[in-house]
C-alpha cells in the first residue's frame, strides 16, 4: 500500500476515498480554496500540497516523496497536449516503479458534451477520445493495463460495451515500467 497523489483534488471525494481505504494521501490543487474543502472533507487526514503542475517541480514539492498511484478526474481537459506532457513527465518524477497513473477525463461524444456548457459556462475543456487518452499515456512511456469509458445510462440498460463509445467519463491505467 504505497501513497497516492490526488492531482486535481478538488473538493476531496476521492482523496477521502483513498485515505479510508488506508493510503498516505498527497491531495494536491493549485487553489487554495479546493485544498481547504479537501482538508474538511477528509477531516485532515491527508497531506495538502499547493502546486502549478506545470510550473512546480513535484519532486521538490513532494520533498522526495514517491507515490504508488497517481490519480486524477477531471484534470487534463483543462490543458493542451504539449501542457498533458509537461503534467505527465512531472507526474513521472515522483511515481514509483511499476506504480500506476489512473486517468479519469471528459468524453467528447457524450450527450452530456451537448448541455455541459449550460452548467459549466466560462470554463474552458477540451474532452478527448479515447485513442487520445491512450496516446498521452503511451507517448509518456507508460504501459497501457486498462482503458475504457463509464456509462451514463441507468445500469440496467446501460451495455458495457457503450462505455467507451459514449460514456461520460474515458480512463485510463497505465503502469510505469523499467526503461
Amino acid at each position: 500500500h504505497g501513497a497516492v497523489l490526488d492531482a486535481g483534488c478538488g473538493s476531496g471525494y476521492f482523496s477521502k476515498f483513498f485515505v479510508n481505504e488506508g493510503r498516505k494521501v498527497f491531495s494536491l490543487d493549485y487553489s487554495d480554496e479546493a485544498l481547504k474543502m479537501t482538508e474538511t472533507m477528509t477531516e485532515g487526514r491527508t497531506e495538502g500540497v499547493r502546486a502549478d503542475l506545470l510550473r512546480d517541480d513535484l519532486d521538490q514539492v513532494l520533498k522526495g516523496h514517491t507515490v504508488n498511484v497517481i490519480f486524477s478526474d477531471g484534470l487534463f481537459e483543462h490543458f493542451e497536449a504539449f501542457s498533458q506532457d509537461v503534467i505527465m513527465a512531472n507526474f513521472k518524477k515522483v511515481l514509483d516503479e511499476g506504480g500506476y497513473v489512473v486517468t479519469f477525463v471528459p468524453n467528447f461524444f457524450s450527450p452530456w458534451q451537448l448541455i455541459r456548457p449550460l452548467f459549466m459556462p466560462g470554463i474552458y475543456e477540451k474532452p478527448f477520445i479515447l485513442s487520445n487518452l491512450i496516446d498521452l499515456h503511451s507517448r509518456n512511456g507508460l504501459k497501457i493495463v486498462k482503458s475504457g469509458g463509464i456509462n451514463v445510462l441507468p445500469f440496467r440498460c446501460s451495455p458495457e460495451f457503450l462505455g467507451p463509445v459514449f460514456g461520460m467519463l474515458l480512463y485510463v491505467i497505465a503502469r510505469k515500467e523499467n526503461g
